[in-house]
């Protein structure tokens, strides 16, 4: 059997893509961000939410803020990196549901009265979100180098506020010499999918 997806966009997007760890010095341009962003933002979502909010550090003195955060593995990736994005999910994405779901106005109300509810639903929808981000920056013929190893807490009070839970940092560029780290395994299909 075969994917509808032709075998080069496969391996574009998941065969050959691995995690990049340097990368060139050519700049990524805000053009490409949005066109990546006006790609990913149809990647499903429960009731279309769109909690994933993108802080894209570019000034010198924003990224050596940045990474203060970073743990000592990532410090050096992320000061040479052409773009560094601060990816978080924004606790209060309710307030844009009536626009969002105009079928279904006390979605609102019905299911994200209650902030644990909502910090559930946000983190979940933005991790989706950034999943598909991921996928599109190598769509666009980049290169991702996604990280959690960081302070989140200190990223929080020195990018974002309260209403925002930091996810994870992403490198994005052209892949530099020696990104990549050879392929881990991983699970085969009969580990991983049961059927009842």
């Amino acid at each position: 059997m075969s994917l509808v997806l032709d075998p080069a966009a496969q391996d574009l997007l998941f065969r050959e893509a691995h995690t990049a760890n340097t990368f060139t010095d050519e700049q990524v341009t805000d053009e490409q961000i949005q066109a990546i962003y006006d790609l990913v933002k149809f990647g499903p979502t429960a009731f279309n939410q769109t909690p994933l909010r993108i802080t894209l550090v570019r000034s010198a003195e924003a990224r050596e803020r940045l990474v203060q955060h970073m743990a000592d593995g990532n410090k050096d990736k992320t000061s040479t990196a052409p773009l560094v994005a601060i990816l978080s999910a924004d606790n209060e994405f309710h307030e844009e549901l009536p626009t969002l779901f105009p079928a279904f106005p006390q979605a609102k109300d019905l299911f994200f009265a209650e902030r644990a509810a909502r910090e559930g639903a946000a983190g979940m929808n933005a991790a989706l979100q950034a999943a598909y981000f991921i996928i599109g920056i190598r769509a666009a013929g980049l290169a991702a180098g996604p990280m959690t190893g960081l302070d989140f807490e200190g990223v929080r009070k020195e990018f974002l506020d309260d209403d925002h839970t930091p996810l994870m940092v992403i490198n994005i560029g052209k892949p530099g010499p020696d990104a990549s780290y050879p392929r881990s395994p991983r699970l085969a299909y009969d580990d991983v999918v049961t059927t009842v």
